[in-house]
């Protein structure tokens, strides 16, 4: 009798590939460029000064449209303001041009004082090292 022999083919074992944990990397903050610190501070400033504009124009909007305004030129055209003739006007355009004014001063002040900090940072961080940051890796 012939004996039955089977031959399997064995392949080497392949190990699965382990999840890798995620890197982990310190940094230190050493220096903050204040060119870079001042053109994003004047785009910010910028912009939330146009969302407070636009969000002032709406409620004098809505205050005009339910008369709160023509009551208060009444009030302070009876209290004694404005001309005896016209009386007292709120003009909508002299308010928001002056605010607008106003409101680019104070973009120019808050980008130079964000500027000034930032020089402040770098003169700080040679002596005490900076501030570190972990920084890690998702997978």
């Amino acid at each position: 009798m012939k004996a039955d022999i089977r031959t399997e083919r064995v392949s080497p074992r392949r190990e699965e590939p382990r999840p890798q944990m995620p890197r982990r990397v310190q940094v230190a903050v050493r220096r903050v460029s204040p060119w870079s610190v001042l053109k994003f501070s004047l785009l910010f400033y910028f912009c939330l000064m146009l969302i407070f504009l636009f969000a002032l124009v709406i409620v004098y909007w809505i205050l005009g449209v339910i008369g709160a305004l023509d009551s208060l030129s009444h009030l302070l055209s009876t209290s004694g303001f404005g001309s005896p003739r016209t009386g007292f006007k709120i003009h909508g355009g002299w308010i928001f041009s002056r605010m607008f004014l106003i409101g680019l001063v104070g973009v120019v002040v808050w980008s130079l004082v964000n500027m000034l900090v930032s020089v402040l940072y770098n003169v700080v961080s040679d002596v005490v090292g900076g501030i570190e940051v972990s920084l890690t890796e998702k997978r």
